[in-house]
């Protein structure tokens, strides 16, 4: 609900659990003066102080009063150049070269439904209410419209921005946030998700210190190292209690979150697109718009706020043409990599479809002269020396299986050792006079140049013509270097990184409208673009390349306070484990890879009767319980980098008659005590059957616990299916 107190310029925006506020000051500057639980209508301001701070400037309308300064206020979008020396939102750049932008309020609307950006992901559906604010400078004749979306169900509010040249002169964005947050305490935790390739999203939890602390990418990607998504939250917040504040950039290029922890103890928080190499020139008339940002309070703890996360990205962002389960499904990369036939296809495929595989997907290596990982990329058309009777044949052959037919494609990436890369060598991202910087021995597209995304488009289109193909997973195996174009003039080279990635959906959202049977999930050496902006048109990421057990723990934990299981493509892989050797029993990796959309990756032809008994049990539970996986509360139960006995977690039906609870070991220990594990999200009145067998009472299972088993052996594994009486 978006409420506007005319007589004092307030407005309010309410959901069921919080309220966020802001006032227009006497000045015209947007003030922020509350974000927590939700309180009744009142004017906040009251909570804003005014004092003579020695070297903090007054602006020209406050005459000689000299507690009144920018430098000291909560703003709604900070500004640089007048007066506020903290993170600022914007940077304009005027032709005579002075840097600085001064907003002052100008307007506002409300609307019924939630906005939408063009060409950027954003959150939709029903139940959205839209305010626009204006806010001008008037000497640059710049406008700013800052959107708030409003979601009250699920304690959702987005934020957007629109950057208008309303003047006669060109002016340049060397800055443009997408959100902005004053909080007027300067004792808060900062947890960011870090890591590296094949172990993203970590939990890194610290206090905040006088400066600057930040997060970001410049690879062109929002990266395996750092997530567009970030907690500010009290100290001692935990699972169950606490203030804390989640926010996630839609975006899946160069980003920034910052945080400023400044000289009066407040607190700034400001996110967006990274200024690295970031210039946006705007002629008269024109207009850039920021990714969306969305926010989540939550006034007790963490788990409250992944679940509002969860349920709004699973009703309010993922477009899914394909609703309802997902297939599990096969992967061929570790069976064959790069060397098959399509007899060995078939011996995998005959050997996948009696166990209740739905889903056979052809990875890396069916097209070009693509033998190993330096060339064929660009060359969009199947290799029929491997395939003689082409894609079709092959489909066909699969699905009188009873089995889909799936593809993987890479369709950013060109091998120089390819047939476009000699045609079309200025396609590529690359600097004249300067030698390419490879990764994964491969090249880059501009896909910032409409004519290259026509290109890959129709050559996929015509792959897509020739087989009943209902799945493509779109990977991303590099990041951006040499980042200019051809098409481009030197003044807007700095527009190149944003550019890139408009393309990248841009064509994401060709095929989204014109194959809508096929299901499409994102991959970037696994996580590297596991990202909001992507899941809007990827309903499912390929959570990880590292599909050991033991690490996926860690992985799925981190990644569970913003996205959703049903977000995480985890497959079940064989042992040794390709990444690091570890073995790991069957069972467990099977446990773990359920917490995510199923599916296997090894060479089922070759496993024993044994595996199979276990595999075909596997793909049986996971039909059975799909729907707690991908539309339960999902429950951290304890925390995999505590180094503790077990790693546990729980998924819990919106009802609370059902619920599945999974538990994995550490390495063996002798003497080990007895635990006993503590369920959340059960209905306290109810008695649970566990596993068909004795029951509980549902706050006995949450208060005292269940009684685990003792664990014989390293990353032993237990599910219990509750199910109430």
């Amino acid at each position: 609900m978006i409420v506007h107190d005319k007589s004092k310029n307030i407005f309010t925006l309410h959901t069921n659990a919080t309220t966020y506020q802001m006032k227009v000051d006497d000045y015209g500057v947007l003030l922020h003066t509350y974000y927590g639980g939700r309180i009744a209508d009142a004017d906040l301001s009251y909570l804003i102080r005014y004092a003579d701070r020695g070297f903090s400037p007054n602006p020209g309308e406050a005459g000689h009063c000299r507690t009144y300064s920018l430098d000291t206020m909560p703003q709604e979008y900070s500004t640089c150049g007048a007066g506020d020396f903290r993170l600022p939102s914007l940077e304009l750049e005027a032709v005579d070269g002075s840097r600085m932008a001064d907003l002052r309020y100008a307007g506002y609307e409300i609307r019924e439904g939630k906005y939408a950006l063009e060409g950027l992901p954003a959150f939709h559906g029903e139940g959205g209410e839209t305010l626009v604010i204006f806010l001008e400078d008037a000497a640059a004749q710049v406008t700013v419209e800052l959107y708030y979306g409003v979601f009250e169900a699920y304690d959702l509010i987005t934020r957007a921005a629109r950057i208008v040249n309303r003047g006669e002169k060109t002016i340049s964005l060397c800055r443009a946030a997408s959100l902005c947050l004053d909080i007027s305490r300067g004792d808060l935790d900062l947890i960011t998700f870090d890591g590296r390739h094949v172990m993203e999203r970590c939990p890194t939890r610290a206090a905040l210190r006088p400066g600057v602390q930040s997060i970001g990418s410049v690879r062109g990607t929002s990266s395996h190292q750092h997530n567009p998504f970030v907690i500010l939250c009290e100290p001692d917040a935990g699972e169950d209690h606490g203030l804390c504040w989640g926010t996630m950039l839609l975006y899946s290029g160069n980003f920034e979150a910052a945080v400023e922890r400044s000289q009066f103890e407040n607190s700034r928080l400001v996110m967006g697109i990274h200024p690295h190499h970031f210039r946006f020139r705007l002629e008269p008339g024109e207009s850039f718009t920021t990714p969306e940002a969305a926010m989540i309070c939550s006034v007790g703890g963490f788990t409250k706020m992944s679940h509002q996360f969860h349920r709004a990205i699973r009703e309010r962002l993922i477009r899914d043409n394909c609703p309802g389960r997902k297939p599990v499904l096969v992967n061929s990369w570790e069976a064959t990599y790069f060397d098959f036939n399509a007899e060995k296809l078939m011996r995998l495929a005959r050997a996948a479809a009696p166990l209740g595989i739905e889903l056979f997907v052809l990875d890396d290596g069916w097209f070009g002269t693509r033998n190993d990982d330096k060339g064929g990329l660009g060359d969009w058309w199947v290799n029929r020396k491997k395939l003689p009777g082409g894609l079709g044949d092959l489909a066909d052959q699969i699905n009188g299986l009873g089995m889909q037919f799936g593809l993987w494609i890479e369709p950013e990436m060109v091998s120089e050792d390819s047939q476009l890369y000699h045609e079309h060598p200025d396609w590529a991202l690359s600097v004249p006079g300067r030698s390419y910087t490879r990764g994964r021995s491969q090249l880059v597209l501009d896909f910032s140049r409409e004519e290259v995304r026509d290109y890959i488009y129709d050559a996929l289109r015509e792959v897509l013509s020739q087989a009943n193909i209902t799945y493509l997973k779109w990977d991303m195996n590099r990041s951006l270097t040499e980042v200019w174009s051809a098409a481009l003039p030197a003044d807007r080279q700095g527009e190149v990184y944003h550019r890139y990635v408009l393309g990248v959906y841009e064509l994401l959202e060709r095929f989204h409208r014109d194959y809508p049977h096929i299901l499409i999930e994102g991959c970037s050496g696994g996580g590297g673009r596991f990202d909001g902006g992507m899941l809007y048109y990827t309903p499912q990421i390929w959570c990880s390349d590292n599909t050991d057990a033991v690490d996926r723990l860690r992985i799925q934990y981190g990644t569970s306070f913003c996205y959703p299981p049903c977000t995480m493509g985890a497959h079940v892989s064989a042992v040794p484990n390709e990444t690091n050797r570890r073995m790991t029993p069957l069972e467990t990796r099977g446990v773990v890879a359920m917490s995510g959309v199923f599916g296997y990756e090894m060479d089922l032809s070759r496993s024993t009767e044994e595996e199979q008994k276990v595999i075909a049990g596997q793909v049986e539970r996971y039909k059975a319980c799909w729907d707690l996986v991908s539309e339960g509360d999902y429950y951290r139960l304890s925390d995999p980098f505590a180094d503790g006995p077990y790693t546990a977690w729980a998924h819990v039906s919106q009802d609370k008659r059902r619920a599945l609870v999974s538990v994995v070991t550490g390495s063996t220990r002798a003497a080990l005590p007895f635990f006993s594990l503590r369920i959340k999200g059960l209905d306290p009145a109810l008695r649970y059957r566990v596993n068909g067998g004795e029951s509980y009472p549902g706050d006995v299972l949450m208060q005292a616990g269940y009684p685990l088993p003792v664990f014989q052996g390293d990353y032993q594994s237990l599910q219990l299916c509750l199910e109430a009486e």
